[in-house]
């Protein structure tokens, strides 16, 4: 298995990229878009767990769309063969003074494109 073919992970970059700026614009059509359909996909969040599609796209609508700007740092992007990706970054945001936000990604490549199956958000106090 190739790891960080140049073009698939030119592909993942780009659905991530989508996916950032759908967040912190609280775009929920694309959001959901990018989450496959699937009672399989899951997503742990701050202050949640959520299995399956349905679950998800309802935390999604019912989302307060206040105060998601974000600051990523140190994103990786890892795609393994031509099919599958992670992707992790930290984040901070201005009303989360002394901590800092951690998100994992599990991408999948589906024929409708770059879908997230599996993922999870925290926020620690940040480390010393």
């Amino acid at each position: 298995m190739e790891i960080d073919i140049p073009e698939v992970k030119a592909e993942v970059e780009a659905a991530f990229a989508e996916y950032e700026r759908a967040l912190v614009t609280n775009d929920v059509k694309t959001l959901d878009r990018l989450f496959l359909n699937s009672e399989k996909t899951v997503r742990y969040g701050g202050a949640e767990n959520l299995y399956g599609y349905a679950e998800i796209a309802a935390f999604r609508a019912a989302r307060s769309p206040v105060g998601l700007e974000r600051r990523l740092e140190r994103t990786l992007i890892t795609t393994y063969g031509r099919d599958m990706a992670t992707a992790w970054t930290l984040f901070r945001r201005d009303s989360m003074a002394g901590k800092v936000g951690r998100q994992s990604q599990v991408w999948l490549r589906t024929p409708e494109g770059w879908r997230v199956v599996a993922a999870h958000v925290s926020v620690i106090v940040e480390p010393a």
